[in-house]
């Protein structure tokens, strides 16, 4: 099979796992919301600044006011996001045919 199907195939199954899937991510706390719930501290956190100016805050697309959907197009974002990156890391990073001296 050749690698540029094998690679639509794939980004094909990333999306659909990054935008069908998210959604319908457990709304529970995480492991470090639990403790300061537990603890009694969670309502003093506050936002580091990279997060208030973060792009896709709370893994919801802003603008998009139905709660799964902005799930849904975050996960798209981020998926199609993280595929172009590789893929212009592997077009600068890729072996070159050595040039002949001669």
């Amino acid at each position: 099979m050749r690698l540029g199907i094998v690679i639509g195939l794939l980004l094909v199954l990333a999306i659909g796992v990054g935008a069908a899937v998210s959604p319908f991510a457990s709304s529970n706390p995480d492991g470090l919301e639990r403790v300061a719930e537990d603890q009694g501290f969670a309502e003093t956190g506050t936002l580091h600044a990279i997060q208030e100016d973060a792009p896709v805050p709370d893994y919801a697309f802003p603008g998009v006011t139905n709660e799964r959907a902005a799930t849904a197009v975050a996960g798209l974002a981020g998926t199609l996001g993280v595929f172009l990156i590789g893929v212009g890391l592997a077009r600068v990073l890729r072996r070159r045919e050595p040039v002949p001296t001669g």
